[in-house]
């Protein structure tokens, strides 16, 4: 099988899926245009699965195998490469995150998984999961610190991160861990690849600081918002909902500090961690 190869020369499972697809569809006669038609959903979409750039939900590749006549093949498939690389609450999510052009995150308690350094990264998935193998635990950093990639483009997708300032007083790891991480938000803030803002504690009861929220914004679909809690996660395209959630995140910025004074905060604090880690002077 030919078709288009990762960083090292091989085929991600996502871009075999997207081969297999246009296979799939080429035998069966279909353009692009006539199958996203039968499967009711866009063009660009169907040619998102083909590139491997996009995995489809469990409807459309339930109509995908209708479609095609290939007898739940795509719906199986699919599902394999969710349990793959995230939970399945959150590979959609996942999925959007990577084709988006804006994103605005508020983030409760913890560092968006967007901006996590591995040490980071790996004390939350060893606080979540205890009992869980090293090389569990090092898949799923690997692919946290996979999404953190779309960073490396400088200008797209324009990501805006709001904290709540207990993501920057709760230790993750140890203060060693905290001044990395803290350090790292800083320089993508003064780098201006992340606007940052930080909701400190003297402004009290705002409208999200009861939940995290992920706004999403694409260049050809419709406006996405993901909302988590344990073990669960809501993704939806609802104009209504997606317009509450905004309204919400909006007052929230509305709340926080300006960047500059966010960004001298987070530094600030991780000098103190920095501070807790030295030896006292004898």
């Amino acid at each position: 099988m030919t078709g288009r190869t990762g960083p090292q020369g091989r085929q991600s499972n996502e871009q075999r899926y997207g081969d297999e697809l246009r296979r799939r569809r080429e035998t069966a006669g279909l353009t692009q245009g006539e199958l996203a038609e039968m499967v009711v959903c866009s063009p660009s979409l169907i040619a998102h699965y083909e590139a491997g750039r996009r995995t489809p939900n469990p409807a459309d590749a339930k109509r995908l195998d209708q479609v095609l006549g290939t007898d739940g093949f795509f719906e199986r498939w699919r599902d394999t490469l969710a349990k793959a690389r995230f939970a399945e609450h959150f590979q959609e999510a996942a999925e959007a995150e990577r084709l988006a052009v804006f994103i605005e995150e508020f983030a409760v308690s913890l560092v968006p998984g967007l901006l996590q350094t591995k040490a980071y990264a790996r004390a939350v998935f060893r606080g979540f999961r205890p009992h869980a193998t090293a090389d569990d635990i090092d898949r799923k950093v690997v692919n946290r610190l996979e999404r953190a990639r779309i960073l490396e483009n400088p200008e797209t997708p324009r990501v805006w991160a709001i904290l709540n300032e207990a993501v920057i007083r709760t230790v993750v790891g140890s203060p060693a861990v905290m001044a990395e991480q803290l350090r790292h938000i800083a320089r993508l803030g003064r780098s201006g690849r992340v606007l940052v803002q930080v909701v400190p504690f003297s402004v009290g009861i705002h409208a999200t600081m009861n939940s995290m929220v992920k706004l999403m914004r694409f260049a050809d679909a419709p406006d996405m918002a993901y909302v988590e809690a344990l073990h669960t996660g809501s993704l939806t395209d609802d104009p209504s909902l997606v317009r509450r959630y905004r309204d919400a995140y909006d007052l929230t910025r509305a709340a926080a500090l300006p960047p500059e004074a966010s960004l001298d905060l987070i530094e600030s604090a991780a000098e103190g961690y920095d501070d807790h880690e030295r030896p006292p002077h004898p």
